[in-house]
């Protein structure tokens, strides 16, 4: 990671200000005052130091697990892009040590837990604050160090807070925000694996690829579902599977089937919007005070509130968890015989085997679960620090929820296409569509046909890795075409 050049004459321009406006003996929020409810306490200029690094130390009260490394590295990014647009009043030396912490591996532990999202990210962002300061723990090549030892040993210098560095260092949403953004690259890529997925089953299931037709979508012309119908033409291209009944006496599908582009789809536009708001939300400036160094101002305000990032992530987990269920009704479908036209579990021979009986009910546990988890986190609000911040987002807990709903639908997916793949089966020497024939050969690499009960766990687990990898999507996409 560099930094632009630009990047110093900003803070530089920024950090004079503050100094002058030290000079001049102005009263400045959370530099020469303390906080919150203590705002009306005025601090000596012999304490400013004592001010910020005791800020970061009672602000360490994050509990639960810890992020892992690579969220840890986002949300140090994100904190960094905040300070280099020059409004945080910070010295650049602050920006310098935080670069080269991520650039040499220095991940500070962040616990998940103890964030109301107003005020910014406080506590988590105080356990990072607190390795640059070399206190608290971070994870050095592989081992867990105390923040002093671990800095040392990656030859990063220690620093000393200055007025205004410490609140800087805390004051944003860049842990909802990180976290939003992975969890988001994650719910884009699993909207195409579920067209793929969702397209497997079609075809085992003899479904009909007339609901896809663009015409269908034109005349209700949301974009995702438009693009999901456009992907399910390049999956069922040449499918032998749908030749063999396309004169059949069925009219059309159940819901689950025949509704894809318009669920899919939503999902898709759902995170458009988010997107849009991450996009947003991760190149602004989060502070407060907000440093104006042209306009000759200090500004207090609420950047900090992380309410459009809440409703954002709020979104996303409602929408994720919406590809999980209809994924879970896809299942139902196949291994019910009455309703596949398939042996029941999917097994030759019910009874001695169980065969995917089970598998159902275990998405039926995720999908169960993440419907608890999408309920809105942003409608909530308890007030704190003596009510002075009375109104808060609760936007890290909609972001760690959301994180949870991708992580079980991405399962919920991997059961699908497990039993998808066996329901195909059933129906050779015919062929599916060129791209649900490459789904299927991937899985086939990792996972054989079911031919009697085993361990399905490990069989998910093969799979939702092919997922989570991108190795599945990539094949695919090689010989049907890139998607939408």
């Amino acid at each position: 990671m560099k930094l632009s050049p630009s990047v110093q004459k900003k803070v530089k321009r920024s950090r004079d200000f503050i100094e002058r406006a030290l000079d001049q003996g102005q009263k400045i929020y959370g530099v020469t005052t303390g906080f919150g409810l203590l705002s009306d306490q005025i601090i000596d200029h012999s304490q400013i130091e004592d001010l910020q690094r005791n800020l970061i130390r009672s602000h360490s009260v994050g509990i639960g697990s810890y992020f892992d490394e690579p969220t840890t590295r986002a949300i140090m990014l994100l904190r960094a892009n905040v300070i280099a647009m020059g409004y945080s009043g910070v010295r650049m030396e602050v920006l310098k040590r935080l670069v080269s912490m991520i650039n040499k591996g220095v991940h500070p532990l962040v616990p998940e837990q103890g964030s109301v999202g107003a005020s910014g990210d406080l506590a988590p962002l105080a356990h990072l604050t607190s390795v640059l300061m070399g206190e608290g723990e971070a994870i050095f090549k592989g081992k867990i160090l105390p923040g002093k030892e671990a800095m040392e040993m990656a030859g990063v210098p220690i620093l000393t807070l200055k007025a205004k560095e410490g609140l800087a260092l805390v004051n944003g949403t860049q842990v909802m925000t990180a976290v939003g953004l992975l969890s988001l690259l994650r719910a884009e890529r699993l909207c195409k694996i579920a067209d793929v997925v969702g397209a497997c089953t079609l075809d085992a299931l003899k479904g009909s690829l007339s609901a896809f037709d663009l015409d269908i979508q034109k005349v209700r012309p949301f974009p995702g579902s438009l693009a999901v119908s456009k992907n399910f033409k390049k999956l069922g291209r040449h499918s032998e599977i749908a030749k063999s009944h396309q004169f059949c006496s069925k009219i059309q599908d159940a819901y689950s089937l025949r509704c894809i582009p318009q669920v899919h789809g939503a999902v898709r536009d759902a995170l458009a919007y988010v997107r849009k708001i991450l996009e947003i939300e991760a190149n602004s400036a989060t502070d407060n005070p907000l440093i104006f160094a042209e306009q000759r101002k200090i500004l207090n305000c609420g950047n900090f509130h992380g309410e459009p990032v809440a409703f954002a992530l709020d979104l996303l987990g409602i929408a994720v968890s919406e590809l999980g269920g209809i994924s879970e009704r896809r299942i139902e479908k196949l291994i019910n015989p009455a309703l596949s036209g398939l042996p029941a579990f999917l097994t030759a021979e019910g009874g001695l085997h169980s065969g995917l009986m089970m598998v159902q009910v275990s998405a039926a546990a995720l999908a169960s679960e993440n419907k608890i988890l999408a309920h809105p986190a942003s409608v909530d609000s308890i007030p704190t620090s003596a009510d002075k911040e009375d109104h808060v987002s609760m936007g890290t807990i909609a972001a760690r929820k959301g994180r949870d709903i991708v992580r079980n639908v991405e399962h919920i997916l991997a059961m699908e296409l497990l039993c998808a793949t066996q329901g195909l089966e059933f129906l050779l020497p015919l062929q599916p569509g060129i791209g649900i024939k490459e789904a299927y050969r991937a899985v086939r690499e990792k996972v054989p046909p079911i031919k009697g009960d085993r361990r399905f766990s490990e069989d998910i687990r093969k799979i939702q890795l092919l997922i989570e990898s991108g190795e599945l999507l990539q094949g695919v996409e090689k010989i049907a075409g890139i998607f939408e």
